[in-house]
């Protein structure tokens, strides 16, 4: 009786289809990039020292609970205290770091100039993120406000309007002199947002 032979299998065109579909897998997948906020990470070898009232401590507890200055505050306030306490400019005209621009109350128990003053963010371990996420959109809604007021005031024009055409490579005009002008706005508004830990009242 003869014996059976077996049908070969011809590997050579499934190393083929497999590679083919190593590329459409490679070429239809989106990777979500990550994302995150751009914030300086302080560093406890090169502190310096400042005032109580250069400082906004602000603490989300583990209940999603706001707390500002200890005092607890609703997520639609925090802009308004952010402005208050960041142009408050509390230095007075005989002293270096006196504000001239800044349109506060200049409330000597508030921060002396934007260049000094700290927001000092806290959280605990059971914080949800989304609150996070809120007190950090709410606070650069300040920035904004301010810096857009003072390129308005000096130029004429929209701070963030011109800063993502730089960015974005569509802005037409002098460069050069823009960037230069940008640069002037964020320096008279620094974005001073920390992670910190909180501590007790008359600590810091």
């Amino acid at each position: 009786m003869a014996k059976r032979t077996l049908p070969e299998v011809h590997a050579g065109s499934m190393a083929d289809i497999a590679f083919l579909l190593l590329i459409f897998f490679l070429v239809t997948t989106t990777i979500d990039k990550d994302k995150g906020l751009i914030r300086q990470i302080p560093n406890n070898e090169n502190t310096v020292p400042f005032h109580e009232r250069n400082v906004l401590p602000i603490l989300i507890n583990g209940n999603g609970e706001i707390l500002i200055d200890y005092e607890l505050t609703k997520a639609s306030e925090i802009t308004d205290i952010a402005l208050a306490f960041i142009d408050n400019g509390g230095a007075t005209s005989d002293q270096e770091t006196y504000c001239s621009y800044c349109e506060g109350k200049r409330d000597r128990y508030s921060s002396d100039t934007p260049q000094k003053a700290i927001i000092a963010i806290s959280t605990q371990r059971t914080t949800p993120y989304g609150d996070y996420i809120t007190v950090q959109n709410e606070l650069t809604k300040a920035y904004t406000i301010l810096r857009n007021r003072e390129s308005q005031k000096q130029y004429g024009y929209a701070f963030t309007d011109i800063n993502k055409q730089v960015k974005e490579g569509h802005f037409k005009g002098d460069l050069k002199k823009v960037k230069a002008e940008l640069k002037v706005i964020k320096d008279k508004y620094p974005i001073l947002i920390i992670d910190a830990e909180m501590k007790k009242r008359g600590s810091l």
